[in-house]
């Protein structure tokens, strides 16, 4: 029983971190793409502002600060 036990733990522990390396990697894609694509900026603002809000508290805490105003400011741009 205990080796049953041991094989069930391995496959829940594989399958833990196969979800966080997918949660890591799908966060750094997000980020990279909200970071390059003005389009795919615009797009989260609209449907998921709160990832939006993550993306600048991120960018805010690694020291880097008014891009939320310039990101504002270029929207408005594209705008007219």
């Amino acid at each position: 029983m205990a080796c049953t036990m041991e094989a069930v733990a391995k496959k829940i522990f594989k399958g833990v971190l196969v979800v966080e390396l997918l949660g890591v990697f799908g966060a750094y894609f997000l980020f990279n793409k909200m970071n390059t694509s003005q389009d795919f900026w615009q797009t989260m603002s609209k449907k998921f502002p709160f990832i939006l809000e993550i993306y600048y508290k991120s960018i805010e805490q690694s020291g880097m600060y008014g891009v939320r105003e310039q990101d504002q400011e270029k929207w408005l741009n594209s705008k007219n």
